[in-house]
């Protein structure tokens, strides 16, 4: 009988909550949840069958990046109380500079195929004096023993006449099981695993003379894990999940292939804890180096609102946007782009109405048959009844212009007053509304003339809504007096 020090089950806290909500049904094929912070919970079956006392069991179907400390075998139905003694993950599969590494100053020589152009191949015996192979860092210069002569290269293709029985061809588990009887069993296994990530990205297009949009949104899929997935059942989930500084993200390789999954069967999502969970309606084969699509919303007609936006300190080198009253410093010139944007409501009301997870916007306008583009903005993960604005770029034809009209200093008091102008300037055919961002100073403010009203939108920065009609011009003036 083992000793209590000696016997223990691992289990990791946010797995064991995720299997314990998870029907054993779901189990009868492999299962992956994925996040968006590129790592994912993977699920798989592991048949055993079971001796009384300890047992080995190898598992050799594990992706090349898994987290050892969060692998979970269990029985699901929870009749069979898996023992485990020890659990080993070995990620070194064999090869030839491994294998070349076990005769490293030994005396058996090995055999090397050496083929050179325009003569029959041959074979030639070396000592390896230092095999070049370095575990868990680069490689150096082989030095092979030929007839006496020392190489630092190999002289040929290494021949070697069978595999040891600890050589392994992928990455493994490997469990010591105590089992209190003979037993067979379908035992679930589950792990985090990094390699494996998903983003969202979205269409947006406005038909040639209307401002309601067509939206599709598409779930991009990465596997960069080192295993392939078939017949998988995938589910993503949306939001910022917290994990230890120690997990180490591993080197990204590029995708080598792109499929697009059939979509007529639509993804659901629903609210999981404080995070959102997508389900895709079928299995799918998510194979390695393999980049997957799948459409997982659309909407027809969207109601969007075109907004126009000047801030004239906005991108300006300027030490604080909001300087002390005291410090007259103002920028040697201003901006002068209007900033267009694309608004729309994310609710049913709009046609939409499903938690948007974080990606990049790319918005078009037909031209005809053909598609412009417009612009590109990244949003962030948007519930449902909430505003996602796009910022598209700068209005050709609206111009705006600031400046500082006076500035008076009264140090003995403590107190400053300052006066600003703002010229608009629209020379295209449309009537437009500017939305005007002005910034306050640092202390106590109060605007004492105005020509517009303003909406203040924080302690510190208001927003003057101004309509500028086809070439014209609208000219915003206030006097702001401060007090510290």
């Amino acid at each position: 009988m083992c000793s209590p020090a000696r016997v223990f089950s691992i289990y990791h806290p946010l797995l064991f909550l995720l299997l314990t909500l998870i029907p054993v049904a779901l189990f009868a094929q492999p299962g992956l949840t994925i996040y968006s912070s590129d790592f994912a919970v993977v699920r798989d079956n592991v048949p055993l069958e079971l001796k009384e006392g300890e047992n080995i069991v190898r598992y050799s179907g594990a992706t090349a990046n898994l987290d050892p400390s969060t692998v979970i075998l269990r029985d699901p139905t929870n009749k069979v109380a898996l023992k485990i003694l020890e659990q080993n993950y070995r990620n070194d599969p064999v090869t030839s500079q491994s294998l070349l590494d076990r005769f490293e100053d030994q005396a058996q020589n090995v055999s090397f195929l050496v083929h050179e152009p325009q003569k029959p191949d041959r074979i030639v015996d070396g000592r390896v004096i230092r095999s070049g192979y370095v575990p868990g860092g680069q490689p150096v210069e082989p030095i092979i023993e030929v007839e006496g002569r020392l190489m630092f290269e190999l002289p040929g293709k290494p021949l070697f006449s069978g595999l040891k029985e600890d050589n392994i061809l992928k990455p493994q588990l490997l469990w010591k099981i105590l089992s209190p009887s003979a037993v067979q069993l379908q035992a679930e296994l589950a792990y985090l695993t990094t390699g494996l990530g998903w983003t969202s990205s979205y269409n947006v297009v406005l038909p040639e003379n209307s401002e309601t949009a067509d939206l599709v949104g598409w779930i991009t899929i990465q596997n960069r894990s080192g295993k392939s997935f078939e017949n998988a059942k995938l589910k993503l989930m949306a939001g910022d999940v917290n994990r230890t500084s120690a997990q180490n993200p591993l080197l990204m390789r590029a995708a080598k292939a792109v499929a697009f999954s059939d979509a007529t069967q639509e993804v659901t999502e629903k609210s999981f804890d404080n995070y959102h969970l997508y389900n895709l309606p079928r299995p799918t084969s998510l194979r390695d180096q393999e980049t997957k699509q799948v459409e997982f919303t659309r909407a027809a007609e969207v109601p969007t609102k075109r907004i126009y936006r000047y801030d004239g300190l906005s991108g300006i080198h300027f030490p604080n946007p909001s300087p002390h009253p005291s410090d007259n410093s103002t920028p040697a010139e201003v901006t002068k782009k209007v900033t267009s944007y694309l608004e729309l409501q994310n609710s049913t009301a709009s046609k939409l109405g499903i938690p948007l997870p974080a990606g990049n916007v790319r918005v078009y306008r037909k031209d005809g048959e053909t598609l412009e583009f417009l612009g590109e903005d990244h949003i962030e993960h948007t519930p449902v009844n909430e505003t996602v604005r796009l910022k598209l770029g700068a209005a050709f034809d609206l111009i705006g212009e600031r400046k500082q009209s006076n500035f008076q200093l009264d140090t003995g008091k403590r107190t400053a007053q300052e006066s600003l102008e703002i010229r608009l300037r629209n020379r295209g055919k449309h009537p437009v509304t500017i939305e005007v961002l002005e910034h306050l100073r640092q202390g106590t403010a109060k605007i004492t003339e105005k020509t517009h009203e303003p909406k203040p939108l924080n302690t510190t920065t208001l927003l003057f809504p101004l309509s500028v009609e086809p070439e014209s011009e609208t000219v915003l003036r206030y006097t702001v007096s401060y007090s510290w």
